[in-house]
């Protein structure tokens, strides 16, 4: 499980961080202390009798991808055995998607992968950060903390996206899809 964020106290709170938080919320559930290593938080976690590396980048979300393919090249790992949990603008607060697939839609964490893995081909399960319209200056607001309103609401949906990846996990994408694309948080 790769949630992507950016690293620092500066962007703990930003909608940037969905991903990073909901990895926190997994290695909660799991018991799992994480550590440093090198450009990556890494935890080991098991979830039932289902084992995960639960994975923090500690580069800026456009550089991503580096230190995501040299952890699965380290691992002897390949892109499909991925899950990566990500911010999404295009997504309601609240949110959840569930995919198996797909192209990197503008955001420059999953872009990052997409360049340096080679390929689409790995689950991802997006985060909805959006309230309102669109914002004029994309990167402005996702770099922004969530205001006092949307903080429960975004907890809410890290929480229920830890929740797809376990379903993912233990049953695979389109049973995570079916029971988790429909739902708000």
């Amino acid at each position: 499980m790769v949630g992507l964020g950016n690293p620092g106290e500066r962007y703990r709170r930003t909608r940037h961080n969905a991903g990073f938080m909901a990895v926190d919320v997994l290695a909660a559930r799991a018991g799992a202390a994480g550590r440093v290593a090198g450009d990556v938080w890494v935890a080991e976690a098991a979830f039932g009798d289902v084992a995960a590396l639960l994975v923090k980048p500690l580069t800026f979300m456009n550089a991503s991808g580096g230190p995501v393919a040299r952890l699965l090249a380290e691992r002897s790992g390949s892109p499909p055995d991925l899950v990566v949990l990500v911010d999404d603008a295009a997504l309601d607060l609240g949110t959840i998607r569930v995919r198996e697939r797909g192209s990197h839609g503008g955001h420059n964490g999953l872009r990052s992968l997409v360049e340096t893995l080679g390929t689409e081909e790995y689950a991802r399960v997006r985060i909805g950060i959006r309230r309102g319209e669109q914002p004029p200056d994309l990167a402005e607001y996702v770099l922004g903390d969530f205001l006092p309103d949307e903080v429960l609401a975004v907890q809410e949906a890290v929480g229920l996206a830890a929740e797809a990846v376990l379903c993912l996990l233990e049953e695979g994408v389109a049973p995570a899809m079916n029971r988790f694309n429909a739902r708000r948080a």
